[in-house]
């Protein structure tokens, strides 16, 4: 059997642990200090994908156009890649996807080893990458956004950043529903069910789908998205 190779190491900000970044032929794997199994591979990105698939079907068509034209959305974590690519493939020309990664050493990896992974959606002229929080974004920004995709920390039951629950709190929620525009969808990657922060999404106003998809095409892990979208008549 192939060995593994280790290829990087990146600090996570605020004592949240450390991440491998390792290859294998052509897989590729991210681990997280102190957790069993993988954080990400390559060969797993069938969720990941379904994140930002089940947000753009859910986008309504405005004025007679398409659902996605020049549709503006926010994908909060880039891990390999495989959310933003799907992101683009659904966007038209001028669509534009903004992608927030707060580890620079993840960036740097998907320009580099991880790019051919996701087909280099990083090179593609409609991309636009934050380098810091995606909370940063997320606050007195009114109706900047059509979709806001959601792959921080593990979902609502985080791993790594404490200061990533404010993400998925009432006030983040409130928060994140006032950034989306009229009719907006926001979609967020969970690694598995919870009924707790479904009822926090319906208590922001959401209209709320939950969707079980496997990490591969019908087999492997089951993880979660949720799908809350925006009533039109909302005056914020």
């Amino acid at each position: 059997m192939i060995p593994w190779q280790h290829l990087g190491t990146a600090q996570i900000p605020n004592n949240g642990g450390e991440l491998k970044l390792s290859r294998r032929g052509e897989e590729f794997s991210i681990r997280l200090s102190g957790v069993r199994g993988e954080l990400m591979n390559s060969r797993l990105f069938n969720s990941e994908e379904a994140l930002a698939d089940l947000a753009y079907k859910q986008l309504q068509p405005r004025d007679g156009c398409n659902a996605v034209s020049g549709a503006e959305i926010l994908i909060g974590g880039l891990g390999m890649g495989y959310t933003l690519a799907t992101a683009l493939r659904a966007a038209d020309a001028s669509g534009k996807v903004t992608v927030a990664e707060l580890i620079p050493e993840v960036v740097e990896w998907n320009k580099g080893p991880l790019g051919e992974c996701a087909g280099q959606p990083l090179k593609d002229p409609r991309t636009k990458v934050y380098l810091g929080d995606v909370a940063d974004l997320l606050s007195n920004n009114p109706k900047a956004y059509d979709a806001i995709l959601l792959d921080v920390d593990n979902g609502p039951e985080g791993l790594t950043q404490n200061d990533n629950n404010w993400l998925y709190s009432q006030a983040g929620l409130e928060s994140i529903f006032a950034t989306l525009r009229p009719e907006g969808v926001l979609a967020i990657w969970s690694a598995g069910a919870d009924s707790m922060f479904a009822i926090r999404l319906k208590k922001a106003r959401f209209k709320v789908s939950i969707h079980t998809v496997r990490a591969r095409p019908g087999k492997g892990s089951r993880h979660t998205i949720f799908v809350a979208q925006k009533p039109w008549e909302s005056t914020n």
